[in-house]
């Protein structure tokens, strides 16, 4: 009875940890956040994909130019989220590519600067992501947009509970290693979201799931693990396969 009674109070909880930790939207949030919480990371994604793909609605509606409703998709995802997983990506890149060990490569992806490797992933991925945007506004395919957002959420959790830690301190060793049960629940909360685009879902669910495991074995052979970094360029990469996957289809 008392796990019953107590469970809308965890539920809640975990709401407000993973909108704490993955966004800076105005809801009920909390800085004491909860690996547990990583089950509802693709509600974070459904919130602000379905903001962003609205404002690309809005955009389309008012006639505007279709690369600049795709700019506004963007931006409305990085406002959201305070460019949260961009700068993941940023400093993994950096990280990853521009020291030669693993001391040095850690190093690197603590360091607020941005060097060359991170200004050209931002660069090239913004441009990748943009480029598939335009073409599912094109085509009136705003719902895609909301399921990349969600399934792009899903290979941060299976990573942070299936690669060790690669260094003590940072916002994934603060937040802690979640069950390996709990980050499968948010995969298949991700895929039921998305299960509505049946045979497009799929495509984008194993675009999105190819780019994660490219960035976690990448991770894996680098690092020796996974850092918060990681998981935030993991779900930028999966956020443009996604949308890649979506747009090779649907137009």
């Amino acid at each position: 009875m008392t796990i019953k009674r107590d469970r809308p109070v965890w539920i809640l909880a975990d709401l407000a940890s993973a909108f704490g930790l993955l966004s800076r939207l105005p809801f009920p949030q909390t800085t004491h956040h909860r690996p547990q919480a990583c089950w509802a990371w693709p509600l974070v994604g459904l919130v602000v994909g379905a903001l962003a793909a609205g404002l690309g609605w809005a955009a389309m509606a008012l006639g505007l130019p279709v690369g600049l409703a795709a700019a506004l998709v963007l931006a409305s995802g990085a406002m959201a989220t305070g460019a949260l997983h961009e700068d993941g990506l940023a400093d993994t890149a950096d990280g990853l590519f521009g020291g030669w060990t693993r001391e040095r490569r850690l190093e690197i992806m603590k360091d607020s600067h941005i060097g060359s490797y991170g200004t050209l992933a931002l660069l090239l991925v913004t441009l990748a992501a943009w480029s598939a945007l335009g073409a599912l506004l094109s085509a009136g395919a705003y719902a895609a947009i909301v399921v990349a957002a969600v399934l792009s959420r899903a290979p941060m959790a299976l990573i942070m509970a299936l690669l060790p830690q690669a260094r003590r301190g940072g916002l994934s060793h603060s937040v802690g290693q979640p069950p390996v049960s709990v980050a499968l629940l948010a995969a298949a909360l991700a895929l039921l979201i998305a299960a509505p685009l049946g045979l497009v879902a799929g495509a984008m669910a194993v675009s999105a799931a190819a780019a994660g495991l490219a960035v976690a074995l990448l991770a894996r052979a680098r690092i020796g693990g996974q850092t918060g970094d990681i998981l935030g360029a993991s779900q930028q990469m999966a956020w443009l396969a996604a949308l890649s996957g979506a747009a090779a289809l649907l137009t």
